[in-house]
């Protein structure tokens, strides 16, 4: 049966996720606490691991209840930080680390995503399971920690998410929250990278994208697709299903409208 196998959420954008049992759609159409905070520079610009990969370097965990990150260094010094009310100082930290003057900003409305207007990302375990088996070197929680996805569903088979893009495209839902496709995840240089160390695979693009040009399902709209380095369905939550809570376990079911 195909169910919610995993919800996982990133406090401060491009560091660690937490993984939670339940997480309730924003009024902006993400997820609670995912891309809550962000790093700035002094121009204005969002700091995440495309620009910078200094940030593979850290090992955060964040706790809800209280709002404190943790946060600790490859010399293995730790620092605390309730986020909501030592934002200056934390900012400090991470200004002192990545040597930049460094801002960080909240917004519980919608979050720091990068596609504004979009919703939750959405894999499947075995796209997971599928994308390590390419590389000797990837697991299948390195996957996961790679491409970074908010929802995912067990219990379907790989790249299941294709189907919710394209021409007459259905939607699905889980529990009783509907998800409606807008585009595949193009990806960018991130998951081609360790996620601890930040040591590029070598020959991850090619080889990616040959495997996904081999692999890619039947049940995908190819005119969907820009190109095969793709990896995850970005979905939207009509606002009408704003406001509900998702649970890990819940039913994931297609919708044929």
């Amino acid at each position: 049966m195909a169910q919610l196998e995993r919800l996982r959420v990133y406090p401060v954008k491009s560091l660690d996720g937490i993984d939670v049992d339940a997480a309730t759609i924003l009024d902006g159409g993400t997820l609670e606490h995912d891309r809550e905070f962000a790093l700035f520079d002094s121009e204005g610009d969002v700091i995440n691991a495309k620009r910078t990969d200094q940030v593979h370097a850290l090992a955060t965990d964040f706790d809800p209840e209280s709002g404190a990150l943790v946060v600790e260094t490859p010399e293995g010094e730790t620092e605390r930080f309730v986020l909501a009310q030592e934002r200056g100082r934390a900012a400090a930290w991470f200004g002192e680390f990545l040597d930049l003057d460094v801002s960080l900003r909240r917004d519980v409305s919608l979050g720091f995503v990068d596609r504004r207007e979009m919703g939750p990302s959405v894999v499947s375990t075995a796209t997971l399971r599928e994308f390590a088996s390419w590389f000797d070197d990837i697991t299948v929680e390195s996957a996961r920690r790679r491409l970074r996805a908010n929802v995912e569903v067990s219990g379907v088979p790989a790249f299941w998410e294709d189907r919710f893009v394209g021409d007459d495209a259905p939607a699905f839902e889980v529990g009783d929250v509907r998800f409606e496709g807008v585009k595949p995840c193009g990806r960018c240089v991130v998951p081609g990278r360790d996620p601890d160390t930040g040591a590029s695979t070598p020959n991850f693009r090619e080889q990616f994208i040959e495997k996904r040009r081999e692999t890619f399902p039947e049940w995908a709209d190819p005119d969907a697709f820009e190109h095969f380095f793709t990896s995850m369905l970005i979905a939207r939550v009509p606002d009408s299903h704003r406001g509900r809570r998702l649970n890990v376990g819940d039913p994931v079911s297609v919708l044929e409208d």
